[in-house]
């Protein structure tokens, strides 16, 4: 992988980690077509620069992360499932699914589905505005639903807003729980994938992981505030047609 590859898949990786789009979706859809071969590198290369994007949160959230005891509890409780499929599907979820551009396309399409139609029946009145009033049992609820973001093409931003909004949460709020619950996610996501193959990394790739972290980190910045801002006044159809409308454009051109 080249340095000017890496840092266009870290601008990819830092506009869709907190869109309900699939951040590895668009990371290995992207890498497809800039003809990067999916080597052991980099499957581990899109698994990591999503930490960068996630850093952006620690510093946009830091002093709630300080001091939010109650969010903190609800953090832990939804990331136990994550964290338990995620350890026991390790080498299922890189040996077959990440790199997988098929199984990127199906969840895609099906996940936009699902966004259209949550967002047309999501209902806007009695919800919770306070993530520290989240019953304990729903934010567990929130991590079943992130867990099956393992899924390259399902996103975890989309699995758990949708988790947040079935339990309640209002969209602005299932969001911001979404950001926050992505920091332990990933972190030990990237941290156990490291112990995996780094070891395996050669001296130049280091550098390349490097450039891919940063820029994901820049422009995930921008874009949390943005989204932020977007969902005080809309919905969340629009993400479901983008999904279908590059899934659909994607097998047009590569898969058939």
């Amino acid at each position: 992988m080249k340095e000017w590859q890496a840092a266009l898949l870290g601008v990819v990786e830092g506009l869709t980690e907190f869109l309900p789009v699939s951040s590895t979706g668009h990371l290995i859809l992207t890498a497809h077509i800039l003809g990067i071969k999916h080597t052991e590198f980099v499957k581990s290369f899109e698994i990591a620069i999503q930490l960068g994007s996630i850093l952006a949160v620690v510093f946009l959230y830091f002093e709630r992360f300080l001091k939010d005891a109650e969010t903190w509890k609800r953090i832990v409780v939804a990331f136990i499932p994550t964290g338990a499929v995620g350890f026991l599907l390790y080498k299922l979820i890189k040996g077959y699914l990440i790199g997988n551009d098929k199984v990127v396309v199906f969840t895609l399409i099906l996940g936009g589905v699902i966004l259209i139609l949550l967002d047309r029946y999501y209902d806007a009145k009695e919800h919770i505005d306070d993530i520290r009033e989240l019953p304990l049992s729903k934010a567990f609820m929130i991590g079943v639903f992130q867990s099956f973001a393992v899924i390259p093409g399902v996103s975890r931003s989309g699995a758990t807003i949708s988790g947040g909004l079935i339990a309640g949460l209002t969209r602005e709020k299932a969001a911001e729980f979404s950001f926050l619950l992505a920091v332990p996610t990933m972190l030990m996501a990237t941290a156990y994938d490291l112990i995996k193959s780094g070891g395996n990394f050669e001296k130049g790739e280091w550098g390349v992981l490097g450039i891919g972290f940063i820029t994901s980190f820049i422009t995930a910045l921008i874009v949390v505030k943005l989204f932020l801002s977007y969902l005080k006044k809309h919905g969340l159809w629009i993400f479901g047609v983008y999904r279908i409308f590059v899934g659909i454009l994607y097998a047009a051109f590569f898969l058939f």
